[in-house]
């Protein structure tokens, strides 16, 4: 256990949508952190032989700080964590996570906020509504979702928006048209998006179509990190040579070897685990460096960034 770890203890765990699993955390021995609207904190998972580490929203009121609420959806294509919220994690079970961060903050200073919701994306927004209601804010909620296999809280937030909240059901072929959407906004609307990459690429193009600033679009996406092709990384300071199998990221396969690596969200977008690197070509998949900084083939951030050649040095 890191010093920086929180033991909570699972208080409560309740079925939200049909693969939605919601947990409730109290802290053991002291109280937990303050956090702010926005906020993801990170759980540790033991499981049998490999240690999973993944990063979910806070959808708790952060006025509320008592306890932490999680939302874990059942993965298809699971990696293994969400496997085990759903399968091993049991009520009174203690477990460790990480102190909460903030790469999603909403912007104060908007005029109105619109918030896009994919699926499980709806958890971040659950903690800025309450902030926005108590500060009488301009905010409208578009939500998208599968009623078969998630579309959680619904009836929360119409209570809590009433008309403000539009859903839409893709069982139901409800459907959001992205370009018509944001037509429709006023000058110094802020746009969130949390979802899937097809719900942000989507936004995003039709932002660029109707000359909206990127500035004012925000996104956040906490999805597996892509298989791929086995490689080796050497220890430049050492010589140590790990191998990255085709499921396990560069960062979990040097975390296993015992090589620490500082990482805040290993989604690549907090920019933490950073690795400078030589004799690779690699494949980009973050959403932190620049295109210049990635053109150089001198950097990588290995949470999610793999290589296409068999064998890569980074510099510690």
């Amino acid at each position: 256990m890191s010093s920086s770890q929180l033991k909570v203890k699972v208080a409560e765990i309740h079925r939200v949508a049909p693969t939605i699993r919601e947990f409730t955390f109290i802290g053991m021995g002291c109280a937990l952190p303050h956090f702010s609207p926005g906020s993801h904190t990170m759980v540790v998972m033991e499981g049998a032989g490999k240690t999973y580490r993944n990063a979910y929203s806070l959808l708790s009121d952060a006025a509320n700080a008592h306890e932490y609420k999680i939302a874990v959806r059942l993965q298809d294509d699971s990696r293994g964590g969400s496997v085990f919220m759903h399968e091993q994690v049991k009520e009174g079970d203690e477990l460790y996570i990480t102190p909460p961060l903030n790469l999603f903050a909403p912007h104060w200073k908007a005029k109105k906020h619109l918030l896009l919701a994919g699926g499980v994306g709806i958890t971040p927004f659950m903690s800025y509504l309450p902030e926005f209601l108590r500060q009488g804010v301009d905010v409208e909620l578009h939500y998208l979702f599968r009623g078969k296999q998630t579309g959680a809280y619904q009836e929360e937030l119409r209570h809590l928006l009433g008309d403000k909240l539009t859903t839409y059901d893709a069982d139901k072929s409800q459907r959001c048209v992205l370009i018509e959407l944001l037509k429709q906004q006023p000058l110094g609307t802020h746009i969130y998006i949390c979802g899937p990459d097809k719900l942000v690429e989507g936004v995003e193009q039709a932002a660029k179509e109707l000359g909206i600033p990127k500035s004012v679009i925000h996104s956040e996406a906490f999805a597996s990190p892509k298989p791929g092709t086995p490689f080796q990384v050497e220890v430049k300071s050492s010589g140590q040579l790990v191998s990255v199998s085709e499921q396990d990221t560069m960062l979990e396969a040097l975390e296993t070897a015992g090589i620490a690596v500082p990482s805040l969200c290993r989604a690549g977008v907090c920019g933490q685990c950073l690795c400078m690197v030589e004799g690779g070509d690699i494949e980009h998949r973050d959403n932190y460096l620049s295109e210049k900084e990635k053109s150089s083939g001198k950097v990588i951030m290995p949470c999610v960034s793999r290589i296409t050649n068999e064998r890569i040095v980074i510099d510690l």
